[in-house]
């Protein structure tokens, strides 16, 4: 990779960083450096610049990489034209925008036969320009000089001319910016439904008769209308009022009243409807869609990102559970390591086999020394985790999102891992795997399968899996990986390896039995130095040669490490953990050029907590006793807990099939435009319901009524035997009849842990 050093200036100037904290950035890229590699090893060369903004950086030189090579591009087509003067020159060269710059190119870019290409062929320019200096001029007369047999009146020929002109109207630059400004601050975008589609284009409705400020429109707006347009289902239109756009570009073009002005007026008119307004409307359309993808792609990798950083409940032994109906409960065992080690089926719907279905639980629970219940949140999901609390047996149950375990359980992966096993078993082990460590197991999954995103099949499929991937990897290397228990997918992930070098590591893991030092990577094959340099700190090995490897501490600040414990008399596994030992330490004594404070400030904290899980550990949760929407009542106030945020709200799964919306505006009491600001995915919430549509399977909620209800005691979670009295309110000393779980839950929100 190239070093882009020409581009410092600009990416610099643009992101408000220092020159030399970017060029030490691309410097690093070039070298072959990963991004989590730069944010977590390499502070100290770029001013301790973080993920996101190392993502910027590289992001704004390819912009700049493009925008350079389009210019160059430009001045050869020019040049070679014969075309180019110093005037054409000097507005190439303060260009800023590549919209700025098509725009100087666009009269001279070759472009398909026009009518104005038509009209100068048959003599008419000299014509057009002579209309164009508005004098004072008997137009019939000048016009009919030029009929001849391919202008056959005085009509076609001044048509011809205003043809001309209207083309000259659309590539004049400065008339192009002063619309394009228009656009950008007057436009709106309109959106009606097309004839006899209102019955067919129903979930479009809101969008029948609609218009907003396209500087106002948020991204799910944006790209709903653009789904109905691309269906067939909706008209749309961008643009400003005519007449303000019309009145632009007269004062640049008509200079007088007089009937050659009356000439360039048409032909500005013309202009507007057949050339500027369907170019500038699909320009806007398409930077509108851009942003919108960009919005969404945002919130679906920030929701991903909060996803595959869930609680792990870590290594224990697992019974999880692939509720059923008619094809009854999948279940299986699995062992500390997430080791597949029993399986078995059971039938909890049907009466005559329940006693047997709870024998081999209970079976199962003893044999294996089972720790922890993980049952899928699907079909019968809340059916089958009462039935396992029933059985009284002590032991944590959690209900697990499996969206995506079915897509995992059908993939070449599932195959490879379990080739004995079938489809629905495959799937049970995904469940009781995420429970143990989310991470590990969601990064076999396409990430567009696991369910977090908003309109994501609409927006840039490449744009979208290169943040998605850039997701995942961040994620992956901020936990860190174990070595000798990661799987060739988790791997993959780790900064420098990818999905070869995986494979090569995990067949060099199952030669030699286990890895007992991170040098032991250096005989994997093709794994070489820069590869060991990016993936080594974010590689784990619990109890091996070193204790350093089971930190995130590089192999390369091992030596400094070794001299802190030295000096203070001690072995460095003495040191590790001992903060006590770790205050006698003076860390400006150990800086040098290659490691610098921002450096030894991450060794010091690593020491500290070495291989710190940055996760938070699991919380059981307990839903209220409603199993489907028609449970559900219009006042009740029940727990949930966040399962997808998108710009427009949060949904909360409440125990019923159908996921219920807070829209922003009930989150919170102060006004907020991203329901990120105080939601995170999986938080657990109590909730009001404020409406239920059945037929549409909707059901709306609200976080800060749910907030104020308790205060006034006019709402309370209705007992399941009351749900046929919607009419009746509690009584105000019901409104503490809450089960355990609810009131434990109530508190958390309130107060926090």
């Amino acid at each position: 990779m190239t070093i882009m050093t020409e581009f410092v200036p600009g990416v610099a100037a643009k992101l408000n960083l220092r020159p030399q904290d970017v060029s030490a950035v691309l410097e690093l890229f070039a070298e072959g450096a990963t991004i989590p590699f730069i944010a977590r090893y390499r502070k100290d060369k770029t001013g301790a610049l973080d993920e996101v903004q190392i993502m910027n950086i590289q992001d704004e030189a390819n912009f700049q990489k493009e925008f350079s090579e389009r210019k160059a591009f430009i001045e050869k087509t020019i040049t070679e034209q014969g075309k180019m003067t110093e005037e054409l020159q000097r507005k190439i060269n303060v260009a800023t925008t590549i919209a700025g710059l098509e725009d100087l190119y666009l009269p001279y870019k070759p472009k398909r036969k026009t009518k104005a290409q038509t009209a100068r062929e048959n003599g008419l320019e000299p014509l057009a320009l002579l209309i164009l200096e508005q004098g004072n001029i008997n137009i019939l007369a000048e016009a009919a000089a030029y009929i001849n047999e391919q202008v056959k009146t005085d009509e076609d020929a001044l048509q011809g001319a205003r043809d001309i002109i209207a083309e000259m109207v659309n590539e004049h630059a400065e008339v192009r910016a002063r619309i394009r400004k228009l656009f950008e601050s007057t436009a709106t975008v309109q959106s009606k439904v097309l004839a006899d589609k209102e019955k067919e284009a129903i979930k479009y409705k809101d969008y029948f008769d609609f218009s907003e400020p396209i500087s106002k429109i948020p991204s799910h707006r944006m790209l709903a209308i653009m789904r109905g347009f691309m269906e067939g289902m909706l008209r749309m239109a961008i643009a400003p009022v005519e007449e303000d756009a019309l009145a632009l570009i007269e004062q640049v073009f008509v200079k007088s009243p007089n009937d050659a002005g009356a000439q360039v007026k048409r032909a500005v008119k013309d202009s507007w409807r057949r050339l500027l307004l369907p170019g500038l409307e699909s320009e806007f359309r398409t930077a509108l869609k851009t942003k919108a993808d960009e919005e969404a792609i945002n919130v679906f990798a920030e929701n991903l990102r909060q996803l595959l950083l869930s609680s792990p409940l870590g290594s224990k032994r697992i019974l999880a559970l692939d509720p059923g109906y008619r094809t009854g409960c999948k279940v299986v065992c699995l062992d500390e390591k997430g080791a597949l080690i029993k399986t078995g089926l059971i039938y909890i719907h049907e009466p005559g086999r329940l006693i047997d279905a709870e024998h081999k639980i209970r079976t199962l629970v003893r044999e294996y020394n089972i720790q922890s219940f993980a049952v899928g949140d699907g079909t019968a999901g809340r059916e089958t985790e009462q039935f396992i609390k029933k059985l009284n047996l002590g032991l944590p149950v959690f209900l697990v999102n499996e969206d995506g375990a079915s897509i995992y359980s059908a993939s070449e992966t599932a195959r490879d891992e379990f080739p004995d096993e079938d489809i629905t078993i495959r799937g049970a082990v995904s469940i009781g795997r995420r429970l143990m460590d989310p991470l590990a197991e969601l990064v076999k999954i396409d990430p567009k399968s696991i369910g977090v995103g908003q309109y994501q099949h609409d927006v840039n499929q490449v744009r979208l899996k290169e943040r998605l991937d850039q997701t995942v990897i961040s994620c992956v290397n901020t936990v860190g990986v174990n070595l000798n228990t990661a799987s060739k997918h988790l791997l993959s992930y780790v900064s420098g390896i990818g999905p070869s070098i995986a494979e090569n590591i995990i067949s060099y893991r199952n030669e030699i039995g286990r890895f007992t030092s991170r040098k032991q990577l250096m005989k994997v094959p093709r794994l070489g130095n820069k590869a060991f340099e990016q993936c080594a700190g974010f590689l784990r090995i619990k109890e091996g040669d070193d204790p350093l490897d089971a930190s995130a501490v590089h192999p390369e600040a091992y030596k400094v490490v070794s001299g802190m414990a030295a000096d203070i008399g001690v072995e460095v596994k003495s040191l590790i953990g001992n903060e006590e030992l770790i205050k006698k330490l003076e860390p400006r004594k150990y800086i040098t050029k290659e490691t610098g404070e921002h450096t030894l400030r991450d060794i010091i904290n690593e020491l500290k907590k070495p291989g710190l899980d940055p996760r938070s550990e699991v919380q059981q949760f307990e839903f209220a006793a409603i199993y489907s929407i028609e449970d559900v009542k219009v006042g009740m106030i029940v727990p949930g807990s966040v399962t997808n945020i998108t710009r427009f709200g949060a949904f909360v799964d409440i125990g019923v099939k159908q996921d219920g919306l807070v829209h922003v505006s009930e989150i919170a009491h102060k006004y907020i435009t991203d329901p990120n600001e105080v939601l995170k995915l999986n938080q657990k919430v109590m909730v009001l319901v404020t409406e239920i549509d059945v037929a549409r399977k909707r059901i709306a909620l609200s976080i800060k009524q749910a907030q104020e209800a308790p205060a006034r005691k006019e709402y309370a979670p209705v007992p399941r035997k009351d749900f046929n009295k919607p009419k009746e309110r509690p009584k105000e000393k019901e409104a503490t009849n809450l089960s355990m779980g609810d009131a434990l839950s109530m508190l958390k929100n309130k107060f926090g842990k």
